[in-house]
């Protein structure tokens, strides 16, 4: 619906997400993450969310 990230990468789905209490917490943990490789994401999600459901619903409530 809008540009940016989501529509440039044809994003469906939520599979991960991180609660902080501070948006200074939030940012520091998103350029941590981003040097991490993809095997280590992956990895992150699987043992959070094993079956890749979309979590959207969860987060907007």
């Amino acid at each position: 619906m809008a540009d940016g990230f989501t529509k440039r990468y044809g994003i469906k789905m939520l599979v991960y997400f991180e609660p902080h209490d501070t948006v200074a917490a939030a940012l520091q943990r998103e350029k941590n993450i981003k040097h991490w490789s993809r095997e280590w994401k992956i990895d992150l999600i699987v043992a959070n969310n094993s079956e890749w459901r979309d979590l959207y619903e969860e987060i907007v409530r």
